[in-house]
C-alpha cells in the first residue's frame, strides 16, 4: 500500500493550529498583538458643522481637521451644513452609526439653541457624547475710532445720561454677540438699543458711519480696522485678558464684576459612540491643540486653543444653557 504523505502534514498542520489557539487563550489580553483589536480610524472621518464655511468655527475646525488626519492616519474633513439653531447638521450626525466616523462641533451657540428654540429636535446633552473642546473667544466691545468714548466707562456714563439713546450693533437676534449685549445691559443697569444685522460687515460699515455707537463682535473679524485706527477696543468680554489683545482691560476691569462671556467650539460624538474611540479621539487633540504652532495659529485668530476632558465640556454646556436661558427669557426674546 503507498505512502500517503498528505495525512501527517494534515495531521501537523491540524495540531499546530490548535496549538496557536491554545497559547492565544492562555495569554493575557495585555500581551494579544495589537492588530488584533479593532482600529480606529480605518477610514475617513466627517466633522460636520452647523456654520458655513469661512467663519471661527470653520476655520478653527480645519485646523484641527488637519492636525488629526496627520496624527490618526485618516483623512478627516469638515462638512457643512449651515441651519437654524444647528438642526441640519445635528440632524446628520444623529442619523449616522455611532461609531465615531461622523462627528459634530458644538459651539456656544448649540447652548444658546436650547432656549431659543420651541422646541428644539435634538438634545445635546442626551444624544451627544462629549469628546473635548478645541478653543475658547472673547468678545470685543468696539468704538469707532474717532469716537468721544475712550473706555466703557464713559460709554455707560452716557448710557445712564441717556436712556435707551445709544446704539450697540450685533449680529441678528439670539446670536451670542447680540446675548452677550444683552447680558451687559443687566451687568451694567444701564438701557440701550441693540440694533441687530444680518451679516457682520453690514455692522462694521454702520460703525465706520456713527450710525451705531458700539458694536459686539469677535477680535478676527474687526483686527484690520483696529490696526489701522478705524474702530477702538473699550474691553473684551472675558474674565481674564485674552492673549489675541493683552492690553486691552475686560469688561470686569472695567467696573462691572458680574460680567462674563467667553464663546467655544467642540467636538462631540452621538450618543453610544463606544468609550475607546472618545478616548482616542480626546488623547489626539490633546496634544493637537498644545501644538505651538496650532496654538500660534489660533490665537491670530483671537481663539486660545485648549483641550479639556469630556467631562470638562460637557459641564460647560450645562452651564451655558442654564446662562442664556436667563438672559433670553429676561430679554423677552421670542422663541424660534
Amino acid at each position: 500500500m503507498p505512502f500517503d504523505r498528505a495525512v501527517p502534514r494534515r495531521s501537523f498542520a491540524i495540531a499546530l493550529a490548535g496549538l496557536i489557539v491554545g497559547l492565544a487563550l492562555c495569554a493575557p489580553c495585555s500581551q494579544l498583538p495589537a492588530y488584533a483589536e479593532a482600529h480606529y480610524p480605518d477610514r475617513p472621518v466627517r466633522i460636520v458643522l452647523p456654520f458655513a464655511a469661512g467663519g471661527l468655527a470653520d476655520i478653527t475646525a480645519r485646523i484641527v481637521a488637519d492636525k488629526l488626519s496627520n496624527k490618526l492616519g485618516q483623512r478627516f474633513y469638515v462638512e457643512n451644513q449651515a441651519g437654524a439653531g444647528g438642526i441640519t447638521a445635528a440632524r446628520t450626525v444623529l442619523s449616522s452609526p455611532p461609531d465615531g466616523y461622523t462627528l459634530a462641533l458644538f459651539s456656544n451657540g448649540t447652548a444658546v439653541s436650547v432656549s431659543l428654540f420651541e422646541k428644539l429636535p435634538f438634545d445635546p446633552l442626551k444624544d451627544f457624547e462629549p469628546i473635548s473642546s478645541l478653543g475658547f473667544f472673547d468678545f470685543l466691545f468696539c468704538t469707532g475710532g474717532n469716537s468721544k468714548f475712550k473706555t466703557l466707562a464713559d460709554f455707560v456714563a452716557a448710557a445712564k445720561a441717556k436712556p435707551g439713546a445709544l446704539n450697540v450693533g450685533t449680529i441678528n437676534v439670539g446670536g451670542t454677540q447680540n446675548l452677550s449685549a444683552e447680558l451687559f445691559k443687566t451687568a451694567a443697569g444701564v438701557d440701550f438699543t441693540i440694533v441687530p444685522y444680518k451679516t457682520t460687515p453690514e455692522i462694521l460699515v454702520s460703525l465706520m458711519q456713527g450710525n451705531i455707537d458700539l458694536m459686539v463682535e469677535g477680535y478676527s473679524l474687526v483686527k484690520g480696522n483696529l490696526a489701522d485706527g478705524k474702530f477702538r477696543v473699550l474691553a473684551s468680554s472675558g474674565p481674564v485678558r485674552s492673549e489675541s489683545t493683552p492690553d486691552i482691560p475686560t469688561v470686569q476691569e472695567s467696573g462691572f464684576a458680574r460680567y462674563d462671556v467667553v464663546s467655544w467650539n467642540a467636538l462631540f460624538a452621538r450618543a453610544g459612540t463606544p468609550p475607546e474611540i472618545i478616548a482616542t479621539l480626546n488623547g489626539a487633540l490633546q496634544e493637537i491643540l498644545a501644538d505651538a504652532d496650532v496654538k500660534k495659529r489660533l490665537i491670530e485668530l483671537g481663539i486660545e486653543a485648549k483641550a479639556g476632558t469630556p467631562q470638562e465640556i460637557s459641564a460647560r454646556l450645562k452651564s451655558d444653557i442654564d446662562k442664556w436661558r436667563v438672559v433670553i427669557e429676561k430679554a423677552g426674546i421670542p422663541k424660534q
